[in-house]
């Protein structure tokens, strides 16, 4: 079996344990959450048959369903066994998005297949979600809960009973309709629908939730549609990841994290959100909870960089055409904002939602992400890495996408010396971190090598000049003799996991003494085991917040990549080989690691899988290159 990994969880009724160990009624755990979605939209499905968090129809949509933020008040979509009280086992169809939750129970074997339609024709899937409920062996009584909560759970709504589907009508300006068609009797209770049904061996009831918009005509009407789309979907899934050119080790795992990074990507218009969910908190209880539906251009380079390397131009294209156009509407000064909109949008104005109590009490909950208007220089060196990268592994850029880059090239040799929020987008006040000032240096370094291997024309003496001078800043300024070792910020002593990307970005030499020596101190003061925190709290740069915070699986990966491209392959292995074993029962990350092994943040979170994709990449060639045959 491909990477169907199954996850053996005795009862359904465990909660989420805060950090005091207490658990908290009615929040399934983070990670007990696979995800479905159809490359406009993700849902998250939990092992106990409910879709918990799904933005509708679009990644930057209100929640339709959202009972991981409120228990009460968010709304979901459940399907399970009345008897919950078996093993449940969830596994996605191998190669696939398709996700299946098992139950195996005293009175027989059942299980739902979930799916989001996607196919070659997507204007006849209508954003649909389906859901086939199955008995396999014995008799099997199901539950069902359809309780959609518009609008974060601030819009009303009517449901409208009908021959064959029951419409959903959501109130206020922004209001929506959606369909629901049941193969089993439903009943209206306070504006949700439920019901009770009984499934033999063989026997199948399917629930299709579809946009219903006047005028269309909805395609989950013909009595073959469930059959045709589930073919559809599993074929598409295949059929894509078919195409990817890893061929090293780990190859299902490498391909699971595609397929993640796939379903985070709009196919409209070729972005990626950081995370397809918002406010899933960094702590139980605290407020470090943030909304990630958004594209960084941080992700940029990332994101390029991951899809070349697996053979997917196309996608790698989609978005360089997304930076393309960010590029086109730069500031008047030639800046850039930090996030955009999957869209582009550019108002991403913070809005806390007062009316939930957050996930396991986390609050506050927040929609929108006032980091948007945050500095942080290190975007520029991001962009430029990644428009450099495709200029040479996909296609040549254009002019006009060259003279917006000396644009922005010249901007960052002017504002290069600024103190500012940095990479983890403290809220404590501006510094002047390290990780910036090396971005900034990639930005005008990969400007430079551009503009050499096209032969475009730049400020060739002072875009040099400015990266000279960067280069030594950071030697005399960052570097501290006492620890050997490069430090977050001007004036500081403490260290920083972003540092692990200096030797990533060619700025200095993975082999170099002063390297070597951060790295050792990296591991003394940030590592525990294979897991990797991004700084200490309380002693890095104040970030402005009350609580504390896990290891960062994405520092994990960069950890263990660097581990292999600074002459030690073989710790690199085990270090990576053990941060697969932190991953979810089908294969997700969220952002950050508890001190009990929980996820936490949002999730899944695009940077870890991306983090992943790349460590796998480097370890597996230089384990190749060092004569290791497995």
């Amino acid at each position: 079996m491909s990477l169907a990994i199954e996850h053996g969880i005795i009862g359904l009724t465990r909660g989420a344990t805060g950090s005091n160990g207490r658990i908290v009624a009615g929040y399934l755990p983070i990670e007990d959450h696979g995800v479905i979605g159809d490359l406009h939209t993700v849902a998250l499905v939990g092992t106990d048959g409910s879709i918990d968090f799904m933005s509708y129809p679009h990644f930057g949509s209100a929640t339709m369903f959202c009972c991981l933020l409120d228990v009460q008040h968010g709304g979901r979509f459940r399907i399970r066994p009345r008897q919950a009280s078996g093993t449940v086992k969830q596994m996605y169809l191998p190669d696939t998005n398709v996700l299946i939750t098992r139950t195996l129970d005293e009175d027989g074997v059942a299980e739902v297949s979930d799916f989001m339609p996607v196919g070659a024709d997507e204007t006849q899937y209508s954003h649909a979600l389906v859901r086939r409920a199955k008995g396999v062996r014995g008799e099997t009584s199901f539950d069902v809960i359809f309780d959609p909560r518009f609008d974060y759970g601030r819009a009303g709504h009517k449901v409208d009973v009908r021959q064959g589907e029951i419409l959903f009508h959501s109130e206020g300006p922004n209001g929506r309709t959606v369909r629901l068609r049941s193969q089993v009797p439903l009943e209206v209770k306070n504006g949700a629908v439920v019901g009770t049904f009984t499934l033999r061996a063989g026997e199948t009831a399917a629930f299709v939730m579809e946009e219903a918009v006047a005028g269309r005509p909805s395609p989950s009407e013909s009595p073959h549609y469930v059959a045709e789309v589930f073919k559809d979907t599993v074929n598409y899934w295949r059929n894509w990841i078919g195409h990817s050119q890893y061929q090293g080790r780990w190859r299902e795992t490498v391909n699971r994290s595609a397929l993640v990074l796939k379903l985070l990507v709009s196919n409209r218009f070729g972005s990626l959100v950081a995370a397809p969910t918002c406010s899933l908190p960094e702590e139980i209880g605290g407020e470090r909870n943030w909304d990630y539906r958004y594209t960084w251009i941080r992700d940029a380079s990332f994101t390029l960089y991951a899809l070349i390397r697996l053979g997917y131009t196309a996608e790698a294209g989609a978005f360089m055409q997304w930076i393309e156009d960010r590029c086109n509407d730069l500031g008047p000064d030639g800046s850039l904002q930090v996030m955009y909109g999957i869209d582009g949008h550019k108002d991403l104005t913070e809005e806390i939602l007062p009316h939930f109590e957050g996930y396991a009490g986390s609050r506050p909950v927040r929609i929108g992400n006032n980091a948007y208007d945050q500095l942080q220089l290190d975007i520029y060196g991001e962009l430029m890495d990644s428009v450099y990268l495709f200029n040479k592994y996909g296609s040549p850029i254009s002019h006009d996408l060259w003279h917006n880059l000396v644009r922005l090239v010249d901007w960052v040799t002017e504002h290069w010396q600024l103190p500012d929020e940095g990479v983890w987008e403290v809220r404590g006040g501006r510094q002047e971190f390290l990780y910036s000032r090396l971005m900034c240096w990639v930005a005008v370094d990969r400007g430079i090598r551009l503009a050499d291997r096209r032969s475009f024309p730049y400020p060739f003496e002072r875009w040099r000049a400015t990266r000279d001078e960067i280069y030594a800043d950071i030697y005399a300024n960052f570097w501290d003799p006492e620890l050997r070792a490069f430090v977050q910020h001007k004036g500081s002593k403490m260290l920083d996991a972003s540092t692990l990307m200096m030797p990533l970005v060619k700025f200095i030499s993975s082999m170099d003494p002063r390297w070597l020596s951060t790295l050792q101190a990296i591991k003394e003061r940030l590592v525990e085991d294979s897991l990797v925190f991004r700084y200490r709290i309380g002693r890095g740069a104040p970030d402005g917040l009350m609580g504390e915070e896990g290891t960062f699986n994405m520092c994990s990966f960069w950890y263990a990549e660097v581990l292999a491209r600074s002459g030690d392959p073989q710790k690199a292995r085990l270090v990576f080989e053990k941060m697969l074993g932190y991953a979810n029962h089908v294969g997700l990350y969220g952002e950050e690691l508890g001190p009990h092994g929980e996820h936490l943040g949002n999730f899944p979170q695009a940077f870890t899988h991306l983090g992943l994709i790349s460590a796998a990449y480097a370890i597996d060639r230089k384990l190749s290159d060092s004569g290791w045959v497995a």
